[in-house]
């Protein structure tokens, strides 16, 4: 028998691997006869990553790479907020909690317009400590809600799925497993969440990056804004001719440069062209999804 360096029969190595993929398919379940409202063809999700400098101050990052999270924070969060304003159409903030006490004026700013805040941990990262995990998700929570005014019902993050649930919050943005939203369970089989999954494909800093997260130059670009719209407009084209759904990753310190605010307005006007396009915050599909096709085990209150 063929047996890797390691002695372990590759067969063995196979069973393994079969076995997980059956798992992971088994955790994620399908919503049969999904569903939008009368008259919605597509649902199309643009949320924002509002974290700011957070992620290069835990990656200790030179300071020039920081300021461009202080672009995102002071500019560039404007800037996107006017443009979807100006076009009627909302979106949701997943911020961390830090970013409440150093850009408040943004968060207001944007719920004061309708935009939706959810979770996206406490300074960009998850203790593995379950004691230091719930004290972080909590104090992002209470202070996401002091400036929303509401409970806040989203995360896009790797908090753990029971602790979530505690919480109240009933839905996640962290996965790519699928192309429509989907309820996802835990390991264990347990604590059920609605998934609505975006895909690196419509995520900003993968075209828009150079020094990004200290890989070499060589696997960073700066793609030209036209190049991206017909990238990003045959994704929306292609899931529109099908009635589903695509969920656009944005950060304000990459997409609140003048020119790619220009590039998503030019794509959301042509969106807007077709019969059919709904732009609602997460939330607001979340909340469809459990009133139209809920699981039986998950009774969210939102």
């Amino acid at each position: 028998m063929t047996v890797h360096s390691d002695f372990r029969p590759i067969e063995t190595d196979y069973a393994r691997l079969l076995s997980a993929a059956s798992h992971q398919r088994s955790r994620r379940l399908p919503i049969n006869g999904f569903a939008y409202p009368d008259g919605v063809r597509i649902a199309v999700n643009f949320t924002l990553d509002f974290d700011a400098m957070l992620l290069r101050r835990l990656l200790e990052e030179p300071a020039g790479q920081r300021a461009k999270g202080e672009f995102g924070g002071r500019v560039g969060i404007w800037r996107m907020l006017d443009m979807f304003d100006a076009n009627d159409v909302k979106t949701t903030l997943f911020t961390p909690g830090r970013i409440c006490e150093l850009y408040p004026d943004a968060l207001h700013r944007a719920v004061a317009a309708g935009h939706e805040l959810a979770d996206h941990m406490w300074e960009h990262d998850v203790p593995k400590d379950p004691e230091r995990e719930d004290a972080h998700l909590s104090r992002a929570i209470a202070a996401l809600e002091a400036v929303a005014g509401k409970p806040i019902t989203g995360t896009r993050s790797s908090h753990t799925p029971s602790l979530l649930r505690k919480k109240g919050i009933v839905y996640n943005s962290f996965t790519s497993a699928l192309y429509r939203p989907f309820y996802e369970l835990d390991a264990d089989g347990e604590n059920p969440m609605l998934q609505l999954p975006f895909h690196y494909a419509l995520d900003d800093a993968m075209y828009f990056s150079f020094g990004w997260l200290a890989t070499p130059n060589a696997a960073q670009r700066i793609m030209d804004v036209d190049e991206v719209f017909d990238i990003w407009w045959a994704a929306f084209e292609q899931q529109y001719k099908v009635g589903g759904y695509v969920n656009f990753l944005l950060h304000p310190f990459v997409s609140g440069h003048a020119l790619r605010v220009d590039m998503l307005e030019r794509l959301i006007r042509r969106m807007q062209c077709l019969p059919g396009v709904w732009f609602p915050t997460c939330a607001t599909l979340a909340r469809h999804i459990f009133e139209h096709h809920p699981l039986p085990s998950v009774q969210p209150t939102m």
